[in-house]
């Protein structure tokens, strides 16, 4: 998996129009051969409220019930807690090919879900409006891609602006204006977003069976179930005291905003609060962080809020919930702990030493830390398992530069298509 060129080829299928093409109108500059309509008018009805039922446990034998909370940021159902909607009317909410669903209030006013038969039966909920889509006027995908555009976004910004939460109704809905090309154009706009949909879905499932792979190659190796060429010594039970070194460096608190450090749960790493104002502490004296320090939450531990220090983090300050250890370099190195920590196995190991209740009652003990014993290889293994490691860690980060890449490009791409600032060959 080291091919990570997969950014489509349509540079021959685009042109830039001349200026003279172009045309004032109530949105804005179109093409000349675009007209402006309203959705209401590009539709068979003007907008119909969902069913108002009380959700079910999902049954195969009953049509899904799509929620405000079942459209994703991309604009797909999310089933992921499906449920089901058992209700003698219900038949007459069923989704439809062309049809296309907005939500009406609430946060998530705007997010639109075209739906897609490969979802199943699906009933919608009171708070979705649904518009049935005349193909003959406008192509359904070309539609909903719109509700991904700025410019829709700016119109959803205005018209839900409410005294309390956010909404739009389906008088609204259907008065939007767009911009609207050529249901030729429109076909080839919706081909070239196929493309690229596919390049990213490609990506997609290339991260994920790397995230995989690399889940199992770290349990194996860090367990010692699987081992290295060249490497055959027994590995040994450790207490933590034999591997780190209690490293704090006390400072006074700075007068003048510094960096401060803080630890994201779940493994997800150190965050920064830069400019952090020292008035916003009582404390006068905080600890400095360096570069490969090991870094404990103390109140989270148990929520795996632990990470090995980067060069960025260097010079960084943090509290005395925060302590940080070295490494004694005849026994352990950061770069072997830095995939170590990680593991669920040593996630539970925290929990134990962290009695109480929830959240910041459950606070570490760092003397018991020090005792955890942990089963781990000589310093040279170690150095080769992390190599091993970080060369699988860096192919899947390559691939998610490459999908944040793709994403990006897709998303300029889409606000010059669905303007008309670049035109599409049709021929």
């Amino acid at each position: 998996m080291n091919n990570t060129n997969t950014t489509p080829v349509i540079s021959q299928d685009i042109i830039k129009s001349i200026t003279v093409d172009y045309k004032k109108t109530a949105i804005g500059i179109i093409p000349k051969d675009w007209e402006v309509k309203k959705l209401g008018d590009l539709c068979f009805d003007k907008g119909e409220y969902g069913i108002n039922a009380a959700a079910v446990d999902f049954k195969n034998d009953l049509p899904a019930y799509i929620r405000i909370t079942d459209i994703d940021d991309d604009g797909c159902f999310s089933s992921f807690k499906k449920c089901s909607v058992d209700d003698i009317n219900s038949s007459n909410f069923y989704l439809n090919k062309n049809d296309i669903v907005f939500v009406r209030t609430g946060a998530t006013t705007g997010k639109a879900y075209l739906y897609n038969e490969n979802d199943g039966k699906l009933v919608f909920a009171g708070f979705l409006i649904r518009f049935k889509i005349d193909v003959n006027k406008v192509n359904d995908y070309f539609l909903w891609t719109y509700t991904q555009s700025k410019p829709y976004w700016d119109w959803v910004k205005t018209v839900s602006t409410r005294s309390g939460q956010p909404g739009i109704n389906s008088t609204e809905y259907a008065s939007i204006q767009l911009p609207i090309p050529p249901l030729p154009e429109q076909q080839k706009i919706v081909e070239i977003f196929f493309t690229w949909n596919e390049a990213i879905a490609k990506c997609n499932t290339t991260i994920n069976s790397l995230k995989d792979r690399n889940k199992g190659l770290a349990q194996q190796l860090l367990t010692g179930k699987k081992r290295l060429s060249g490497f055959s010594a027994k590995w040994e039970m450790k207490p933590l005291s034999d591997l780190l070194i209690y490293s704090p460096r006390e400072v006074d608190k700075p007068r003048e905003p510094f960096l401060a450090l803080g630890l994201r749960s779940h493994g997800k790493g150190v965050f920064h609060k830069v400019d952090f104002e020292p008035n916003a502490i009582a404390m006068t004296k905080l600890f400095e962080v360096k570069e490969n320090d090991l870094v404990v939450n103390i109140t989270f531990a148990w929520e795996q809020a632990i990470a090995i220090a980067s060069k960025k983090d260097e010079g960084g300050l943090v509290s005395h919930r925060f302590p940080t250890y070295t490494f004694n370099p005849k026994t352990a190195t950061h770069s072997y702990f830095k995939f170590f920590i990680l593991q669920s196995f040593f996630k539970s190991m925290l929990e134990l030493i962290s009695p109480g209740g929830a959240g910041r009652n459950r606070v570490m003990s760092k003397k018991d830390f020090l005792k955890l014993e942990v089963k781990v290889p000589k310093i040279e293994e170690q150095l080769a398992i992390a190599q091993v490691l970080e060369t699988a860690d860096q192919e899947l980060k390559s691939y998610e530069t490459k999908l944040e890449a793709l994403q990006l490009q897709k998303k300029g791409l889409m606000q010059q298509l669905l303007t008309g600032k670049i035109r599409v060959n049709v021929k």
